[in-house]
């Protein structure tokens, strides 16, 4: 008996000196280098406003912040890699609109809202543009919409995987237009602006972020742009509410996410650091302005976040079923 009660205490007493020890590590994150996973290719929606905030993390935190691409499968490697790291503050996801899309248009190995803890948003928007390559014949979006009438299954347009942003407008717009476009697939949207910048397709709906330079150079047009209203940075090119398509609309938004059970403690300071970065820094909000983003509402808690990703789950949705995709 008394044996059993030695060997109690004795693993009570581990327990609580790990518990304090997991504690003190919290209160001193971080003390090494921290990585901010990408689950798309370079270039992309989430890609550039996670380069953007590295360096501003790393002014804050004292640490380095390194930015790793892992992209495949819609998202869904680097995200598993991210719920698998250690729940310790030191291995993040930098994602967005995409997580909560695949879980209506493909079978992911986790839960997005349990699996994943919920740390701050980056940014919000940007849209989803309608781009061809500058050697198009198409001059306006009626162009691009006449030949693709004309010739069913011959357009292919450039997406970002088929549980995405681009690859779900491939689909809206053949139910709304009456066409048989092809979407295909690339393992982010910088790839998939090249692709159109190099007239791979014919066409490609890409984020802003991803070919705005491109568009700037001469090197693709913007036949349309996926939002409610025209945007100042790119004013002459029309919405497709304008053309026609009411509410073709199709924004995102990019933030951080931990893997589960990271001490609250570490998600307090990465918010802090977040928010600090977003706001204080003298250009962060200009160097998003050029590509149809702008800086998150407030407040950006990790419990705001949270509650936002469950609003776009259900407007997510909403969006299935009108495609007749059925939910996983």
């Amino acid at each position: 008996m008394a044996l059993g009660l030695t060997a109690r205490l004795t693993s009570l007493a581990l327990a609580a000196t790990a518990a304090l020890a997991g504690a003190a590590q919290a209160q001193n994150f971080p003390t090494r280098p921290i990585t901010l996973v990408v689950s798309f290719a370079p270039g992309g929606l989430t890609d550039i406003p996670a380069r953007m905030l590295a360096p501003e993390l790393q002014q804050r935190l004292k640490q380095p912040v390194v930015v790793e691409n892992k992209p495949g499968a819609s998202g869904v490697i680097g995200t598993s890699y991210v719920i698998h790291a250690a729940p310790d503050g030191y291995t993040l996801l930098v994602s967005g609109i995409s997580e909560v899309q695949n879980l209506f248009y493909i079978k992911v190995p986790y839960d997005v809202q349990n699996d994943l803890a919920t740390v701050a948003k980056i940014a919000d928007g940007p849209p989803l543009v309608l781009a061809v390559p500058a050697s198009s014949p198409f001059k306006t979006f009626a162009d691009f919409i006449a030949d693709a009438k004309a010739n069913p299954g011959k357009i292919n347009m450039a997406t970002t995987g088929p549980a995405t942003s681009p690859a779900i407008a491939v689909s809206q717009l053949n139910s709304l237009a009456g066409t048989n476009i092809v979407a295909v697939p690339y393992n982010g949207s910088g790839p998939a602006a090249t692709a159109v910048a190099g007239a791979q397709v014919q066409a490609g709906f890409v984020w802003l972020p991803s070919v705005s330079g491109m568009a700037s150079s001469g090197q693709v047009r913007l036949l349309a742009i996926a939002t409610a209203q025209r945007l100042p940075v790119i004013k002459d090119v029309p919405t497709l509410a304008e053309l026609g398509f009411k509410n073709f609309e199709h924004s995102a938004f990019v933030g951080v996410l931990a893997p589960r059970n990271t001490p609250a403690a570490v998600i307090a300071t990465l918010n802090k650091a977040v928010n600090d970065a977003v706001r204080e820094s003298p250009t962060f909000k200009q160097r998003l302005e050029p590509f149809g983003m702008t800086l998150p509402t407030q407040p950006n808690s990790p419990e705001a976040y949270h509650k936002y990703m469950a609003d776009q789950i259900e407007y997510q949705r909403k969006l299935a079923e009108l495609s007749g995709a059925v939910p996983k």
